[in-house]
């Protein structure tokens, strides 16, 4: 597909080995970036799904910073740094960007959203005569909210559409009927045109059906069917037969 064709912002990265020193070292031993080759993403949503130290904050934190947002999270106006802990393989990415300008933007970070919400409070502090920054936010500071409203009221403020936006483990704070009213948000901005690249272990949001699901397994990362995935398989198992699967994870030695 040519890029002046696409309905992507991103089409796609890969590599640019002439970058890196070696691939033994981390991040790039990971089997996700050794493996990466032409990484190419779905024009609407698409998730990166593995186990946990499967690289897929490492790998989505890449492409949030060669996009230019902030390591720590927030849109390309950010530019504050609590501590700065991000890895160099945005260096050695190639970004495929279509002909698509996006027009709003978002790096969502589980870990560090509290560090965006001190530096908004922070800036609305100082004194320069325009608007708030968090009236864009929802007019309530993301502090004065628990973790889950302040993700939600993020999704349903801040996010206007025709934007690319990148999600690390937003479920991290959900309940699953928020979790639920994310997808119907994520709906929403998706035919505002937007295109999502979210990690996640939530098998209630990577039951989003106009998606691709990139599994992350010792060969890197390929396409995979939402009943096919362990997230999907573990959990159907579990609520089919919790006592099975209690008896069987609390037996004794």
């Amino acid at each position: 597909m040519r890029a002046i064709d696409a309905k992507h912002y991103l089409m796609d990265i890969a590599l640019r080995p002439e970058r890196i020193a070696t691939m033994d070292a981390w991040p790039y031993s990971l089997p996700a970036v050794r493996n990466l080759g032409t990484l190419r993403f779905h024009p609407k949503v698409t998730f990166i799904v593995g186990e946990n130290g499967s690289g897929k904050s490492t790998l989505l934190e890449a492409i949030a910073v060669a996009w230019g947002f902030n390591p720590e999270g927030g849109t390309k106006n950010f530019n504050f740094s609590t501590e700065a802990s991000h890895s160099p393989l945005h260096e050695a990415l190639r970004l495929g960007r279509s002909g698509r300008r996006a027009r709003d933007g978002f790096f969502l970070r589980a870990e560090s959203f509290y560090n965006v919400a001190s530096e908004i409070d922070r800036l609305d502090r100082e004194p320069w005569g325009g608007n708030r920054i968090i009236d864009s936010y929802g007019n309530t500071s993301l502090h004065a909210q628990s973790h889950g409203e302040s993700f939600f009221a993020l999704m349903l403020n801040r996010f206007g559409g025709k934007g690319f936006y990148v999600l690390d483990e937003p479920e991290a704070a959900l309940s699953p009927s928020r979790q639920m009213a994310m997808l119907a948000r994520l709906h929403q901005l998706v035919r505002k045109r937007s295109q999502f690249v979210i990690a996640t272990h939530s098998p209630i949001l990577m039951a989003y059906p106009d998606a691709d699901i990139l599994q992350i397994g010792t060969d890197g990362l390929q396409r995979i069917a939402y009943r096919d995935t362990e997230h999907y398989q573990l959990t159907r198992a579990f609520l089919e037969q919790p006592e099975r699967m209690l008896d069987n994870l609390l037996a004794d030695d």
